[in-house]
Order: C-alpha cells, then sequence, then structure tokens
C-alpha cells in the first residue's frame, strides 16, 4: 500500500541549479530538497554537540551545521565531525585560520562570507584547505551584516543589496575556479528575504540556501518561516533549507519536513489530516490526534492518516489517506485502510486501534525484501 495523497497535480517545478555536495549529501540539480539545523551547544562541548546531532539526525536532518568562532572549537571538531552520523557546516565567522583548521578537521563545508576573511590571499588558501579536504563552502549573507559600502550606497538593507554582497563573494570564489558553493541571502523581514532569493535566483545558477534568519520562537517563527519558504519552496526556489526558530534544534527539523510535505516535495514520516473539531464531533478529536501524532513521531516511512470527528467530511477524506478514521453515531466509528471501509470501532482505544494499524503495516513494509 502506498499513500493516496501524493498526486501529480501537486509537482512543483524547481529552478534549475547546479549540483554540489556536502559530504554524500548532494544539493542542488535533482537532488531533494536537504534539511538543515545547527547546534546551539559549545562546541567545545563534545558529548552535548553530538547528543544534539544525533537527536536531529533522528528526526531527519540531512545536514547539521556548528559554531567555530575560535580554535578550541575547530579542534573539537575533528572528533565530532569523525562521530557524526550527517555531514557537518563550520560556521567560521570572521577568521580565515578557522575555515583551514575546519576543512582539515574533516568539515563537509565551510560557512564563510569571503568579504570579511580579508585579502585575496586569504581567500585562495581557504579555497586550497577546501579543494584539498573535499569541503564545499557556503556563501552566507545576512541583512543584519551587509558590508558598510552597500549599506552606503543603498541607505539600507534591500534586496538589490543582499543580491550584489552575493555575487561579489561568488565572484571571489569563481576566479580561483572553485565553484563547489551555494549561497544565502538572508533576512529576519519575509518580503526582503523572499525578493533577494528572488533576484539571486534568475542570475545565478548555484544552489540557494533558504531560510528566513531570526524568525522568532517556536509558534510565531514557524508561521514567519512558513509564509516566506514557503512562497520560495511553491515557486521552485531552494536546494537545501534551515527554519532558524529559537527552540531545540530537532524543532527546527520537523517544521522544515511538514513545510516539504505540505508542498510535496520530501515525504518522509506520518501527516496526520484532522478535522479541527465541532459540535459535531463524535470523539475527541483535538487529544485523540495529539496522542496518535506523538505516538507515530518515530515512523519516518510516508503515510497518510485522517483523522475526521463526523461523516461530513471524514469519508471523503479517507478515501485519499492510507488509514482514516470517521466518527460515527452511537459510539461506532469507521476505520478505513486504503482508502476503503474496512471495519467498525468504538471509542475504547480509539489511539490504541490506529497506532497498531500503521505499526503493523510498517513493520510489514520493514519485513519486504528489497528491489
Amino acid at each position: 500500500m502506498s499513500s493516496q495523497a501524493y498526486r501529480p497535480y501537486r509537482s512543483i517545478e524547481r529552478r534549475k541549479s547546479r549540483k554540489i555536495f556536502v559530504g554524500p549529501v548532494a544539493v542542488g540539480g535533482d537532488a531533494p530538497i536537504s534539511v538543515q539545523t545547527m547546534t546551539n551547544t559549545l562546541t567545545t562541548d563534545i558529548a552535548g554537540t553530538l547528543a544534539q546531532i544525533n537527536a536531529a539526525a533522528e528526526e531527519g536532518a540531512d545536514i547539521v551545521r556548528v559554531s567555530c568562532p575560535d580554535e578550541y572549537s575547530t579542534a573539537a571538531l575533528k572528533q565530532i565531525c569523525r562521530e557524526s552520523p550527517v555531514p557537518l557546516v563550520a560556521d567560521i565567522h570572521f577568521h580565515y585560520k578557522r575555515a583551514l583548521e575546519a576543512a582539515d578537521a574533516g568539515a563537509a563545508c565551510l560557512r564563510i562570507n569571503p568579504g570579511n576573511i580579508g585579502s585575496a590571499e586569504r581567500v585562495a588558501e581557504v579555497v586550497r584547505a577546501a579543494r584539498a579536504n573535499g569541503s564545499s563552502m557556503r556563501i552566507g549573507v545576512n541583512g543584519g551584516s551587509l558590508e558598510k559600502h552597500l549599506l552606503e550606497k543603498y541607505g539600507e538593507p534591500c534586496p538589490e543589496a543582499l543580491v550584489e554582497s552575493a555575487l561579489d563573494h561568488a565572484r571571489h570564489l569563481q576566479e580561483l575556479d572553485f565553484h563547489e558553493f551555494k549561497i544565502s541571502v538572508k533576512a529576519s523581514d519575509v518580503f526582503l528575504a523572499v525578493a533577494a532569493y528572488q533576484q539571486l535566483a534568475d542570475v545565478i545558477d548555484c544552489p540557494l540556501h533558504i531560510g528566513i534568519t531570526e524568525a522568532g520562537g517556536l509558534r510565531a517563527g514557524t508561521v514567519k518561516s512558513a509564509i516566506g519558504l514557503g512562497n520560495l519552496l511553491w515557486s521552485g526556489i531552494g536546494d537545501t533549507i534551515r527554519v532558524s526558530l529559537s527552540a531545540d534544534p530537532s524543532e527546527e527539523v520537523r517544521v522544515a519536513y511538514e513545510m516539504l510535505k505540505s508542498l510535496g516535495l520530501r515525504h518522509r514520516g506520518v501527516t496526520v489530516i484532522s478535522c479541527p473539531s465541532c459540535a459535531r464531533q463524535q470523539f475527541d478529536v483535538i487529544n485523540t490526534v495529539q496522542e496518535i501524532e506523538e505516538r507515530l513521531s518515530h515512523i519516518n516511512k510516508p503515510l497518510t492518516v485522517s483523522i475526521i470527528g463526523c461523516v461530513v467530511n471524514g469519508p471523503g477524506e479517507a478515501r485519499e489517506t492510507d488509514f482514516g478514521l470517521t466518527g460515527g453515531g452511537k459510539d461506532n466509528h469507521q476505520v478505513y485502510v486504503s482508502g476503503l471501509a474496512h471495519h467498525r470501532l468504538t471509542n475504547e482505544g480509539i489511539v490504541d486501534h490506529v497506532v497498531d494499524l500503521v505499526e503493523s503495516h510498517v513493520a510489514k513494509m520493514d519485513s519486504l525484501p528489497e528491489h
């Protein structure tokens, strides 16, 4: 049984970009949009940093970024890279020597701003280290830290300033015949970020790392990111994504996947389709959905489950999902499998029953031989 919900009319034509690699993870070209997050531990806390990386990887993170502001951090990075289950991006901030150390330590990608590194000779040294270690780069332009001359030229952060900064930095690398880079032009203002990415997408073919920076806490940041990143993704822009939240890094990964799943761009885990509940509901929809989502959060196979409180929309939604539950009168609810009515269910043990159905199905899928 495969999910009922993925339809050809939902496909998005993605912008054509060249492909680079962050370790074994392809970014751009025909590769899936990769999901990133960033640790918020001190990188010198090796155990704590690895714990966050492992937790994010369990949630589906393809790439994780770590901060390397000093030589103690890049020293710790060597062990972290060796034990990490996913490739790591080293954010080297301002000092070019951190880039050299991070590349030697095994960082799969260096997050740099060539304009902050210094002279052309230093940029060339970073490129040599990246090339020697198989590291790619990310040019990270941010609306909150634009170069002084661009602020003087444009008067304030604007899309044109972000794009000019990005292209200037890209030119530094291209002149050194280094093309394994991606670019981000982030801003905390949704309109500014979206416009900058749209302009940049038209003038360069490198992969784009998209994000709304400093988006806020879990709820507000999710909404803000969904508006900005959803706009970009819908128009085909974006090769790798980070949702920046003042929250646990694993939450960033979960939110990113929900965005990608809603647009049919990645299919991972259980998608629950549920009604907001009303006076027609025949069981406690809200708490049922909350429990089911929590108990099925460990599943990474793409499946859809509809939980609808009454027969107004329930049967129709169930026809489009792998498993469905529709509330019926007199404590008599209908369970659907593969879009078809399958059996009845009473209120007692609703959550356990749905969870067992899904987990049993996943166990069967896992037992099938791979082709």
